[in-house]
């Protein structure tokens, strides 16, 4: 049957595009990461790929013509999906099964989860197929390039087919996975239909043969799209590995198996063969293929976008906290009975946002041809977090009207979340100033990258007792920290952050002086 290719979302803030140029043509064959045609946004020119092997049915736009995203741009007839007629005969049986026993299957549909996401990854499935849920029970983690989100049911029922594996990619607006509920609960005037019915089967189909049957060698190989990636990526005929799931499926799993044994592609042949002893084959050199996305993906696209358009220059100096870490030892205590973990990075913050009242230009952004700057009134501070899913920056915001002890319960809260990639969407955005704290890991110097379109960034180095001469001339020793700033040169000049760190680093020096300007 004709499937259509919705055009995604091609950028942040782009909901519109020019085709430049239709690189297929109606009838023609095409195969999955094909190039379709070429769009121009307002930034860049685009090329749009097939998402599966097929043949083209039809062109929803002449070259030219502006198509917008979240609608179809052409359809294809998919290879290996059943026909129209299977499909409606399927929707019939379904129909008829559930009619006698007062219950429908119900498709749930992935919502947006996020701003501009468009896909996730399966990272984990809490329910399987057969168990009964209730309403708002989470189903499954899925992790987008910003965060790892759990996704819960809508209604109490049973959970009839899950649609996708761990480890595959999820389309936004399409089927997660089936549930049976009750006529009276999320009731239509139509049962929903089923994934294989609604898209005619979207996976390729298994041949039915008994399970303890060897995959055909050359046969149709039953896998999911992200699994056939994978094995592309590998440089293996999926068609000769032995699949570990039902019917032969192959899993990435198997994959790997395959590819650790050693095993070179063969001749493939529906002949019976006599058993050939296996020639072991050495692994000499052997390399590991794997895709960046999720949150690794995201951090790469900003960090080239923050080098490639913002000139960054760095001032380093050191910090003597012997002073500080002495207030914090004496209120750590007191503190940790309220529930409250007072670690040295509040006092770096609230130090941060005192200093910013000075210098309000280090709390400021310019747009991208940098003809405007926009000055915050919120100083919204974000720290960097090395989590399990990748760099995180979430920030604390309004930090100018936090307390120290105010500041101490967000920073808890936020890298605790942080850590497990559960940091919510909102606590990502809006950030005007980033402190990154390597010296937690090792290191004492450090050139950060800015956290665009922010201007400015501090590198924590990890804390040293150094030796240092005192008022009378002894030697002594002291707590000292190095400290990196990266600046945007293009509003900020060297003596600007040369004048603000003096600032913060007094504060930080002399405890007393930072609370006295905390007024």
């Amino acid at each position: 049957m004709s499937k259509e290719f919705i055009l995604p979302d091609i950028g942040e803030g782009i909901v519109e595009c020019e085709v430049v140029e239709w690189l297929v043509a109606v009838g023609e064959t095409v195969k999955e990461d094909q190039p379709i045609c070429d769009v121009m946004t307002d930034k860049a020119l685009v090329q749009i790929p097939a998402v599966h092997d097929g043949v083209i049915t039809q062109l929803h736009y002449e070259k030219g013509d502006i198509a917008k995203v979240h609608e179809p741009l052409f359809a294809m007839n998919v290879a290996g999906e059943a026909p129209q007629e299977a499909a409606n005969n399927a929707v019939e049986e379904s129909e008829q099964a559930v009619s006698t026993q007062g219950e429908h299957l119900e498709d749930f549909i992935l919502p947006d989860i996020g701003e501009g996401i468009v896909e996730c990854e399966i990272v984990e499935w809490l329910v399987s197929e057969g168990e009964s849920i209730k309403e708002d029970q989470a189903v499954c983690d899925v992790m987008t390039d910003k965060a790892l989100v759990q996704i819960p049911a809508k209604y109490d029922g049973v959970v009839e087919k899950l649609y996708y594996q761990k480890g595959d990619i999820a389309q936004v607006h399409s089927p997660l996975f089936q549930v049976r509920l009750a006529d009276s609960v999320g009731a239509t005037s139509t049962p929903a239909k089923s994934v294989e019915a609604e898209l005619a089967i979207h996976k390729p189909q298994a041949v039915e043969t008994p399970a303890a049957q060897a995959p055909v060698v050359n046969g149709k190989a039953v896998a999911s799209p992200a699994v056939r990636r994978r094995a592309r990526e590998m440089d293996i005929d999926i068609r000769l590995v032995p699949g570990s799931g039902k019917n032969g499926r192959v899993y990435k799993e198997d994959l790997e198996k395959f590819l650790k044994q050693g095993a070179a592609p063969a001749v493939a042949t529906t002949e019976p063969q006599s058993p050939v002893a296996p020639v072991a084959t050495p692994s000499v050199g052997g390399t590991r293929v794997e895709p960046i996305r999720g949150m690794k993906a995201a951090m790469a696209k900003q960090m080239v976008a923050s080098v490639s358009t913002i000139p960054h220059f760095t001032y380093s100096d050191e910090i003597d906290l012997t002073d500080l870490i002495a207030l914090r030892l004496s209120l750590k205590e007191q503190y940790a009975k309220q529930g409250i973990k007072l670690t040295m990075m509040p006092f770096f913050i609230k130090a941060l946002s005192l200093a910013i009242k000075e210098f309000p230009i280090l709390n400021s952004q310019v747009n991208d041809d940098c003809t405007e700057i926009t000055y915050f009134d919120d100083h919204n501070i974000g720290m960097a977090v090395d989590s399990k899913l990748g760099l995180l920056v979430p920030n604390i915001k309004g930090c100018q009207n936090k307390s120290i002890v105010d500041v101490a319960e967000a920073v808890t809260k936020l890298t605790d979340a942080a850590r497990e990639g559960r940091v919510s969407p909102d606590d990502l955005k809006g950030g005007t100033i980033s402190i990154s704290n390597i010296g937690a890991i090792g290191g004492t110097t450090a050139t950060p990258i800015i956290n665009k379109p922010e201007v400015a960034i501090v590198a924590l180095g990890k804390l040293q007792h150094l030796p240092r001469f005192d008022a009378n001339g002894n030697v002594v020793s002291r707590s000292i920290m190095q400290v990196s700033w990266s600046g945007d040169h293009r509003v900020i000049d060297g003596g600007t952050i040369a004048r603000f760190n003096n600032l913060w680093k007094s504060y930080l020096e002399e405890p007393a002086k930072m609370m006295m300007a905390m007024r």
